[in-house]
Parts: structure tokens; C-alpha cells; sequence
């Protein structure tokens, strides 16, 4: 509400990314543990352990923002049967995997070829993945200190025109995982931000007065529902090729006013079905919305 982070209540949200369908749908949002006898990384660590049999028959990958990329955290989701996709911090410190045979010498192969400098990668090591204007992407398997495992590394260079480019390391602790998925999967993740965001508008997320733990749960969970409820009947349901973007305020626009019209219908004695009203009826529920 105040548009900045400050000291108070806090929900922690578990969501489905429907990579197919460029959307999230929310499946369950927790309040956070007030209490200093547990780190915050490893209690929403139990919280997603404690659900995960749930979450995998949803998908074996978890994406989280670079906040997440602990190692605390990635080796929780390793023993719940997971794997998680983050984002590494700038200067994050990973080595290269030897690639080269064994010598046959005495004393245990050499595992690590170097430290790799961000902006400076070796280029016969990563595989190219794609190259364009606006970025290029480099991946292979290398080794991070901080996460003490083997992750398969996305690395991008965004290309700027003012010739300061940045660059960004993207991981999945699943070494085999296509790179171009790892890409995909985690800026996909951003589409659970407009459950947030819709909900805050529409739906009421912070408008419940009540200070029960129980009552706010409800709360809280109820009116994020009520999206995924929106947009299964009123988006999921039209053919792709015919979808625009989902818009849940034209949604609530369009209920509002086909309340407002069943209510003069009844009043009135209006027929809508009629021939000669349905395509009034159907301008009028539009009345107001974006689409119209």
C-alpha cells in the first residue's frame, strides 16, 4: 500500500507458470514465520518441502528470483526431489570442469581448470547458444563455490547502445536441462508478479481488516483464487489464436455489468434473449473495457 518495503505482515506465494499459455496461476500464499530461531531462506525451504508432493506432480523445477540462489535453499530442493532455476549474483564465484583425459599419473585428476571471469568467458569452453542484436548467450556445465555443486550456467551479455554491456548468469542445478529452457523458465517467472499485481487492484489482497491468522489466510488465498477462477472462464476458455491479453480488470468491468443489466431485465420485463437485444446486450456488458 505505501508502494515501499516495510516492517509488518508478509506472505510467502507458491504459484503454477503455464509456459504454454505465457501465464501463473497461484496455488498457495503462506505467511511468513515471525521468529529469529530460523533463517527466512530455510523456512520458506520448509515450506515448499512440506508441499512437495504436491508441487511435483505440478513440475520437477522450482524458479526463484537470485535471492534464492543460497546454498542452504538449493540443497533443501535437491532432497525434495527437485531442481531449482535462479539467477547468480554478478560476481559470483565458479570454476571451470577439466575436461582433459587423465594424464595416468599419480595423485587424483585435476577437477577444476580455472576461475572463470565473468565478463571475459572462455568461448572454447561455453557453447554458443544464440547470438542477436540485443543479447548473446553462452551455457555449459561449471562448478559454484558459493553452491558447493556442478550447474548447468546460462550466461548472457545484453548488448547496449551506449556500449556498457551487462552481463547476467542464469543456473539450473539440473546439469542436463536444455539452456534455452533454463532462459525460458526463469523470465517466465515474472508472470506470478501480475497475480500480485491484480490482486492488490481487483481483488482485494489487501483490504481484509481481520488480524486472525486463520481469517487472513483465508483472505489472502480466497482473493488470489479468485484469478485463476477469472481467467479459466474468461481467457483459458476462447481459442488462442482469438485471446488477447488477459485483463482482469475488463473482467470485473464485464460482471459488473451484466449484473447491472439482469437486475433491469427483471426490474423492466426486458427479454435479452431476444433477437433483437442480444447484440445491445452483448455492447452493453462490453461497456466500459478495454477490449470494446
Amino acid at each position: 500500500v505505501a508502494n515501499r518495503a516495510k516492517w509488518g505482515l508478509e506472505i510467502g506465494g507458491l504459484a503454477a507458470i503455464d509456459i504454454e499459455n505465457h501465464t501463473a496461476f497461484h496455488l498457495e500464499a503462506v505467511q511468513t514465520l515471525n521468529s529469529d530461531d530460523q533463517s527466512l531462506s530455510d523456512w520458506y525451504a520448509g515450506v515448499i518441502s512440506e508441499r512437495k508432493d504436491t508441487l511435483t506432480s505440478i513440475s520437477k523445477y522450482l524458479v526463484a528470483d537470485a535471492w534464492f540462489s543460497k546454498r542452504s535453499f538449493a540443497d533443501q530442493m535437491i532432497q525434495s526431489d527437485m531442481h531449482l532455476i535462479s539467477r547468480l549474483r554478478d560476481d559470483a564465484d565458479l570454476r571451470y570442469l577439466c575436461k582433459e583425459p587423465p594424464t595416468g599419473k599419480r595423485g587424483r585428476p585435476r577437477k577444476y581448470s580455472g576461475k572463470i571471469i565473468i565478463n571475459d568467458i572462455d568461448k572454447e569452453y561455453f557453447q554458443l547458444i544464440s547470438s542477436d542484436e540485443e543479447e548473446t548467450v553462452y551455457a555449459d556445465v561449471v562448478y559454484s563455490k558459493s553452491l558447493k555443486r556442478n550447474i548447468m550456467l546460462v550466461h548472457v551479455t545484453y548488448l547496449k547502445a551506449s556500449g556498457k554491456d551487462a552481463q547476467k548468469l542464469y543456473f539450473s542445478t539440473d546439469v542436463d536441462m536444455d539452456p534455452q529452457e533454463v532462459l525460458l523458465y526463469y523470465h517466465s517467472r515474472f508472470q506470478i508478479e501480475f497475480l500480485y499485481r491484480d490482486d492488490k487492484q481487483h481483488t482485494g489482497l489487501n483490504d481484509s481488516q481481520a488480524r486472525s491468522e486463520n481469517k487472513l489466510h483465508f483472505q489472502f488465498n480466497a482473493s488470489l483464487t479468485s484469478i485463476n477462477i477469472a481467467k479459466a472462464v474468461h481467457w483459458l476458455s476462447i481459442p488462442k489464436k482469438q485471446r488477447g491479453a488477459f485483463s482482469m480488470s475488463d473482467i470485473k468491468t464485464m460482471n459488473h455489468n451484466a449484473l447491472m443489466l439482469t437486475r433491469f431485465f427483471d426490474v423492466f420485463g426486458i427479454c435479452p434473449h431476444s433477437t433483437k437485444n442480444q447484440n445491445y446486450v452483448k455492447e452493453l456488458i462490453l461497456y466500459g473495457t478495454m477490449a470494446a
